[in-house]
């Protein structure tokens, strides 16, 4: 019996032949107003959705008290155990952590010879802040399943600047959130809310879903 617990957002009318799993990121739930408004989102524009959590997230949720991520081997298992759940064509994402780590799963999967339909990262943790030495790109470098990479401008985990230095593939759409920050919020200043980049961001996504769920 799968130990795994979605929240499922489907939508009135189909235009995807699959469904996006969404994973959180490192601090917060899969229902926190980030991973809802994109779960809601997929739903709104004809694609289902998928959330869970890793069994840190899960715990905390039971305990009330925070707990660090698991080891990345556990991260993957649990991707693993959700995709096999969901069954069907998925595009597997996330937000930061979650997102790095569905690109993970998803290269393994391509290397075994049962790759997903598609990756897709809401804002993507290219290195830790202040710390471009510590780059967590590796299995990008090689994967070819289609992955999208959506990323505020000034995303301190990777900005608009730092990121054509890296050398990715030029097989990996990247698009940009203007003045958003990781969660993709731009500041006041730049015109632009919360809600639009996020709109945005769904709405990119949404179109990517389609493209490769079919």
């Amino acid at each position: 019996m799968s130990s795994v617990h979605f929240l499922i957002d489907e939508p009135s009318s189909t235009k995807a032949n699959g469904t996006v799993i969404l994973a959180h990121g490192a601090g917060a739930p899969m229902d926190s107003p980030f991973m809802q408004a994109f779960g809601e989102g997929m739903a709104a524009r004809g694609i289902r959705a998928a959330r869970f959590e890793f069994p840190y997230m899960a715990g905390r949720r039971e305990s009330g008290k925070k707990r660090p991520p698991n080891p990345a081997g556990v991260l993957l298992d649990t991707w693993r155990e959700a995709i096999a759940d969901i069954g069907g064509p998925v595009v597997v994402g996330g937000k930061s952590m979650g997102g790095r780590m569905a690109s993970m799963i998803a290269a393994e999967l391509e290397s075994e010879g049962s790759p997903v339909a598609g990756v897709a990262c809401l804002g993507y943790p290219f290195h830790p802040p202040g710390q471009p030495d510590k780059m967590r790109v590796d299995h990008l470098m090689e994967i070819t399943t289609p992955v999208l990479i959506l990323q505020g401008t000034r995303d301190p985990f990777g900005t608009r600047d730092e990121v054509p230095g890296f050398g990715l593939p030029r097989r990996i759409a990247i698009e940009w959130l203007k003045d958003g920050d990781h969660g993709f919020k731009p500041r006041k200043a730049s015109g632009l809310s919360e809600q639009d980049n996020w709109e945005q961001a769904m709405d990119l996504l949404a179109a990517f879903a389609v493209k490769v769920l079919g």
